[in-house]
């Protein structure tokens, strides 16, 4: 599973994380962190099980790649489940003047499942629904909810997901005001 895609350098961490759970298909009801050098980033978790050593919110890509003089960033999700993604800065240009962001450059397999229970959970959901005779094949099935290719990027859902994060934080349109009525 591969997913490559465009950002601006100046994305503050928790909107990288958003436009990895966009790029996913995942939900964003877990608990995250980006690690470098020896650092963190993430939310604090509300029930004080993790620590998490500084705010997402606070630093950008651009202020992890200097200060931690790295292109290789690590993203931890579902602190259960444990993925454990590696985000390598492949390239940085400059912004295309009127471009959306973020931008998806390649897709490549299905995400796994959500809540699937990490690595381990996912292989034994792919091994249940690779199998009819399988004797999780029709539960696995009905708890994802329906078919599940592993091969199938689902790029239009990725796509729209990427337009309505680029919607949400594009820059908003104003309207004209309106000439004062004459009596």
């Amino acid at each position: 599973m591969l997913r490559r895609f465009d950002v601006p350098l100046k994305i503050k961490l928790n909107r990288l994380h958003d436009v990895i759970q966009a790029a996913m298909g995942w939900t964003d009801s877990h608990l995250y962190e980006f690690r470098a050098g020896g650092s963190g980033w993430g939310v604090p978790d509300p029930d004080g099980f993790y620590d998490v050593q500084m705010p997402a919110t606070k630093i950008s890509l651009l202020d992890v790649i200097e200060d931690m003089v790295t292109k290789t960033i690590h993203y931890i999700y579902d602190f259960g489940d444990n993925w454990h993604h590696v985000i390598k800065i492949e390239k940085i240009d400059g912004s295309i003047a009127g471009a959306a962001y973020p931008r998806l450059v390649r897709a490549i397999g299905a995400c796994s499942p959500e809540d699937v229970g990490g690595f381990s959970g996912y292989a034994d959901f792919l091994d249940a629904i690779a199998d009819l005779k399988h004797e999780e094949y029709s539960q696995m099935l009905e708890w994802y909810g329906g078919q599940f290719d592993p091969d199938e990027a689902v790029i239009g859902r990725i796509l729209d997901n990427f337009e309505r994060l680029a919607k949400k934080w594009g820059p908003k349109s104003r309207k004209p005001k309106t000439a004062p009525k004459r009596l």
